[in-house]
């Protein structure tokens, strides 16, 4: 019995035991099932669509290798984010994957994950926030996989993302700090330091730190495997050394990258070769070497996407010694390559203008700044600069132009009968040699187009082209035959529309004429044409002294603005004390000599020229003594401390008299003030305008707008010519229309208007401080009283009433009556205490809308305004 219950034991013993290992081998099959499909399906797909977000950004990023090149490509965007959008689509598909191996497959079994994939796709899942640039869920990640699977073997992995994405939010210490610990107590694989290290450069730059820099950037291309990185390192190595001005050093790190060849992007190899020459010692360097190399790499056909960099450093190679037409040649080589780097292309502009601007071809300067202000970045420092200079150059073309068409002129007035003739005879045998030229082609083109197939394509030696080109001899293929048969339509013709009946000129309506009234064509002969007769010329040149002495005026104006505008705006003393000196060899007025003088002196001066700058000083001191630049030169101290005679101080004066309405002793001031400040480019616009409005206030909207239009035309390029511009264009046509406002009775801001004489000046301030004491005694907060010109003959005393029109006729009565008690000194608790009363005001009136008074004062029509309101006091009655 006891033997069989033993039996019966072990038996049950045996079936526990088997029923136990065979759930330990399905626990087993189950951690393996979701092990591989954790690796093979769901990361696996996660980690293409990372690898394709990664290329895409490869791809899509454009490197400045003007500036120093970051480590990691990636654009951070600042604008602000919907919460369901993303950036890239490849890096959701890959956040997608890791959240849905996470929660389909882990395995936390008594707080320990049994699922070794896990911690890759926390990794793959804060990679593909931090691409997206979700830098904080990132962070969380990455912190997750060190604080949960501190044995992980991607944990230095982890680590370096974590310190990129500190970098991201501006943690730059932090991450120093976490990846020198790393790199000091953990053994890693190259690739890992190289990554560690790398970073550790970007924090440094980061903070400014570049010689440190240097120093992890070289470990970091040292030990990449990746010969992508290990050119980008050591070309940001280069760079960084160049900032640092260790040339030679840097010229070896760009050596490196030039040595890896093939094996690193050529990007890379090319902005390397271009930094090296950038580095070039013209002074001690070969130079036959160096263009040898230049003239090596144009010729290479793999580097013709890089063609508009090395046509650059050749055109800065010509230019460094003076070859500046071989330089200008290769700068427009460079510009037609069609580069689509920005910057270069903003260079290759702004040096062309440069060099136009040196060969005062200034117009032409200023179109290459224009085009050079398309390509810059807005608003930056350098775009500010370069537009100060292209708009101050509006007014060097504008003189410019001035001055070399009126030398022309002048010079050619200058000259006796037998030399003009000579001179444009030889210029009218010029351009009839062209014409003539022109016209044999012509008729050389027209017997071609006659002649049969074979003979007109005939080549020499009797050979006939098997498939001859017909369109290369058609007429208007060729250039010259089409300008000459355009100007020749011209010259028989006129300008005339496409319409039937063209050749009929004598009305605007050709059908409605018989073909008896058609005109007759006269055949064209160059031997009759005027324009090859040098007497057509000749009569042109001006002949009356007035306007002779008007263009030497203009001339000598427009020298002396050249000369100010090269001192002081572009710092150009060559160019400056040319024109000026020009000037006064010109017999200029007597305004633009003592100002030309002084300029000279100041430039003289800053040249430490100490001969030239005492000789113009005491030709000022002792020549303009009564000049405001003698008392200058004479006690500099006191005219810094503030001159009473100067432009700024006077200017000041005048407008304060402006305020007060004292517009005729304006006008009149401003007509002395013009004259004696007539070369200071500064304040003169300034008192034409304040003239122009003083006028506009005392003589009405006609002669305002012909003010106006005098400072708009003379000055354009001054703010103040600018401002009368826009005045002129816009302010003008808003207040030309003189009728009167119908309908304003009601508006609260009538006006009580008593009239005077500019001569009873007295008896006006009288009523004027009688009316502002009853105003006070009735507490009349709201109303005003003014004292306004009105005409030079007419002053107006103005009660602003702040009510409508019953209102303000009311208020009129009031006064009239002089039942206004004055209680100035009065006890007013006394009742039988004896009344004393303002006394009545009698004078002649009239009340008016702000809006009507406006329109009155600008066209000065009073009498128009009591003839429109008398109909309407008629109609009350």
């Amino acid at each position: 019995m006891g033997r069989k219950i033993s039996q019966i034991t072990l038996v049950l013993f045996l079936a526990v035991l088997g029923f136990a290992c065979s759930r330990k081998k399905d626990k087993f099959v189950n951690r393996a099932w979701h092990d591989v499909t954790t690796k093979n399906n769901t990361l696996y797909n996660g980690r293409l669509a990372f690898d394709q977000g990664q290329q895409d950004i490869i791809q899509s990023y454009k490197d400045n290798f003007w500036e120093l090149l970051p480590i990691e490509r990636m654009i951070v965007s600042e604008d602000v984010r919907l919460p369901n959008e993303v950036l890239n689509q490849n890096f959701d598909r890959a956040e997608e994957k890791s959240v849905k191996a996470i929660q389909k497959h882990s395995m936390l079994i008594d707080q320990r994950e049994r699922n070794p994939k896990i911690d890759e796709a926390f990794l793959l899942l804060g990679k593909s926030r931090y691409f997206e640039q979700r830098f904080i869920p990132a962070l969380e990640a990455f912190n997750y996989i060190l604080y949960k699977y501190p044995t992980s073997n991607t944990i230095n992995h982890a680590k370096v993302w974590r310190a990129k994405t500190n970098l991201r939010l501006d943690n730059n210490e932090k991450a120093i700090e976490d990846l020198t610990r790393m790199i000091e107590q953990e053994y890693m694989k190259p690739q890992d330091y190289a990554d560690a290290v790398a970073m550790m450069a970007q924090a440094y730059i980061n903070l400014e730190r570049k010689d440190s820099a240097v120093t992890y950037i070289n470990k970091a291309a040292v030990h990449t495997k990746k010969f992508e990185e290990k050119g980008r390192y050591l070309y940001i190595k280069g760079q960084l050394l160049n900032q640092l001005g260790f040339k030679d050093s840097a010229n070896y790190a760009f050596d490196q990258v030039i040595e890896l060849n093939r094996r690193t992007p050529r990007r890379y190899l090319m902005n390397a070769h271009m930094a090296k020459a950038r580095n070039f010692n013209y002074e001690n360097g070969n130079k036959e070497e160096f263009l040898e190399l230049l003239s090596k790499l144009e010729k290479n056909r793999e580097n013709r996407p890089f063609l508009d960099k090395i046509y650059n450093q050749k055109a800065v190679y010509f230019k460094t010694l003076d070859s500046i037409d071989l330089a200008v040649e290769y700068y427009n080589k460079s510009l037609r390559t069609k580069s689509e780097d920005k910057y270069l292309e903003s260079l290759n502009y702004y040096t062309l203008g440069d060099i136009n601007f040196d060969r005062k071809e200034y117009a032409t300067s200023g179109a290459y700044y224009d085009s050079t202000l398309q390509r810059m970045i807005v608003d930056s420092k350098r775009y500010r600069v370069l537009k100060k200079k292209r708009d101050n150059l509006d007014d060097v073309i504008l003189y410019e132009g001035i001055a070399k068409v009126n030398d022309s002129i002048l010079t050619l007035v200058a000259m006796s009968p037998e030399e003009r003739l000579a001179y444009y005879s030889e210029y009218t045998e010029k351009i009839k040699a062209k014409a003539i030229a022109a016209e044999k082609a012509a008729e050389i083109a027209k017997i071609k187009d006659q002649l049969p197939i074979e003979q007109r394509f005939k080549q020499p030696g009797g050979i006939v082209p098997k498939e001859p080109n017909a369109a290369a001899v058609f007429y208007f293929y060729n250039q010259t035959t089409v300008a000459y048969g355009k100007t020749a339509f011209k010259r028989t013709y006129g300008n005339r529309e496409l319409q039937d009946n063209w050749r009929i000129s004598s009305i605007t309506n050709p059908s409605a004429v018989s073909s008896e009234e058609q005109e007759e064509v006269k055949e064209y002969s160059i031997d009759t044409d005027p324009a090859f007769d040098p007497q057509t010329y000749i009569a042109q040149l001006p002949t009356d002294q007035n306007v002779v002495d008007s263009l030497k005026t203009d001339r000598n104006f427009a020298y002396y603005q050249l000369g100010v505008i090269y001192k002081e705006k572009f710092q150009e003393y060559g160019l400056a004390v040319d024109k000026l000196e020009n000037l006064l060899q010109s017999n200029p007025e007597e305004r633009l000599i003592v100002p030309a003088k002084y300029n000279l002196y100041k430039i003289y001066q800053v040249q430490n020229d100490v001969a030239n700058s005492d000789k113009y000083k005491q030709d000022i001191i002792n020549n303009h003594s009564s000049s405001r630049y003698a008392k200058i030169l004479q006690n500099p101290g006191e005219a810094l401390e503030g001159d009473k005679d100067s432009p700024e101080a006077q200017y000041n004066l005048l407008y304060k008299d402006f305020q007060n309405q004292k517009y005729a002793s304006v006008i009149k001031r401003s007509d002395e003030l013009i004259t004696k400040f007539g070369g200071d480019e500064n304040f003169l616009p300034k008192f034409e305008l304040l003239k122009a409005q003083a006028i506009g206030r005392y003589r009405g909207f006609e002669a305002y707008k012909e003010a106006l239009n005098y400072v708009s035309l003379n000055y354009p390029q001054s703010p103040e010519g600018k401002k009368a511009q826009i005045m002129y264009r816009v302010t003008i046509p808003q207040i030309e229309n003189s009728t009167f406002k119908e309908g304003v009775d009601e508006l609260q801001n009538h006006k009580l208007i008593y009239t005077f004489s500019t001569l009873g000046k007295n008896q006006a301030q009288g009523l004027k401080e009688h009316l502002e004491n009853i105003i006070k005694e009735l507490r009349y907060e709201k109303m005003k009283v003014s004292l306004d010109v009105y005409t030079k003959d007419q002053q107006f005393v103005v009660v602003h009433t702040k009510r409508n029109r019953l209102g303000a006729e009311g208020f009129a009565e009031l006064l009239s009556l002089g039942k206004t008690e004055d209680t100035r000194g009065v006890d007013l608790t006394k009742w039988n205490r004896r009344k004393k009363y303002y006394e009545k005001v009698d004078a002649e009136h009239f009340t008016i809308a702000s809006p009507n008074y406006r329109i009155l004062q600008i066209h000065k029509t009073l009498e128009d305004y009591k003839e429109y309101k008398q109909p309407e006091e008629e109609s009350g009655q």
